[in-house]
């Protein structure tokens, strides 16, 4: 594996733990976790702003330990008012990144809101706090499931880029070539900022499959295969997943990725054991 520094590090992301017992676990893990020196933390926010006080709680006392946290800042159905808000708390609290998102509409709702694409959020965060925070947004190497075509996904990507984003983190996938082919696009376009791919550890296929469908990650067939092969056998599918993401992440470190972005699902193990093989 390529030496770490400054532009090739580890980062983590969390979700806001629901039950008291869940933040106790989340203590845990981002303390183990925090060993491996990672660039930041991140944490996710729900859909229409629904773990907002969560995401808060959870950022501002990863931060309090001397860790970089980022929260995920989506902006469909807020209000310019809202956001604001929510930035000058963030502000207040030291916390110097954010990753900026569209987000998904809550069931139910008929209005996106003030802010209809993640681009809107970018310019509005620059407006609002010219270069307070590094913001990092999305990137869907194998295309966003939502758009219309290739073409169209990867002009909207650029509109973020081009309003203000620092850095960019992937969709997680499994085929490298999507990456490699994602970001060579990019230089063709003249996007020079860093595009980490976002890894997802495999610890049962249900659950990715269910995940998967979800945010158009596709899950080669025979990798399908392979895993339905080992039915409820999760100690087969745990050690077949860790030898799989770990040579693709080998793969993807070797061919210049600037660093990795693990969707740790508030495990630490999963990811740890892809770290090590690494090293």
């Amino acid at each position: 594996m390529p030496s770490q520094d400054k532009q090739q590090m580890f980062s983590f992301e969390f979700y806001p733990p629901k039950t008291e017992e869940g933040a106790a676990n989340l203590k845990v893990v981002h303390t183990t976790l925090s060993k491996q020196n990672p660039e930041f933390f991140s944490v996710t926010f729900g859909a229409g702003g629904s773990t907002r006080d969560k995401t808060f709680d959870t950022v501002v006392s990863i931060q309090a330990q001397g860790l970089s946290a980022a929260p995920h800042l989506s902006c469909v159905a807020s209000t310019k008012e809202n956001i604001r808000s929510i930035l000058k708390d963030y502000q207040d609290h030291n916390i110097s990144r954010i990753v900026a998102l569209r987000g998904d509409v809550p069931s139910g709702m008929m209005s996106p809101g003030e802010f209809r694409y993640a681009n809107e959020l970018v310019e509005f965060i620059r407006q609002e706090t010219s270069d307070h925070f590094t913001i990092h947004v999305a990137a869907y190497p194998e295309v966003h499931p939502q758009a219309h075509s290739a073409s169209e996904d990867f002009k909207n990507f650029k509109r973020k880029v081009d309003a203000g984003a620092n850095a960019v983190i992937t969709q997680y996938f499994y085929n490298a070539e999507a990456y490699f082919y994602f970001v060579d696009n990019c230089e063709k376009h003249g996007i020079t900022v860093p595009i980490v791919p976002g890894i997802m550890p495999i610890t049962q296929y249900t659950q990715l499959f269910r995940f998967s469908e979800m945010c158009g990650a596709d899950i080669p067939r025979w990798m399908r295969k392979r895993l339905e092969s080992f039915g409820d056998d999760r100690i087969a599918i745990q050690a077949f997943g860790t030898e799989l993401v770990s040579k693709l992440c080998q793969q993807l470190l070797d061919g210049g990725a600037p660093g990795l972005h693990f969707y740790t699902m508030n495990q630490s193990a999963p990811t740890l054991a892809i770290i090590n093989n690494l090293r």
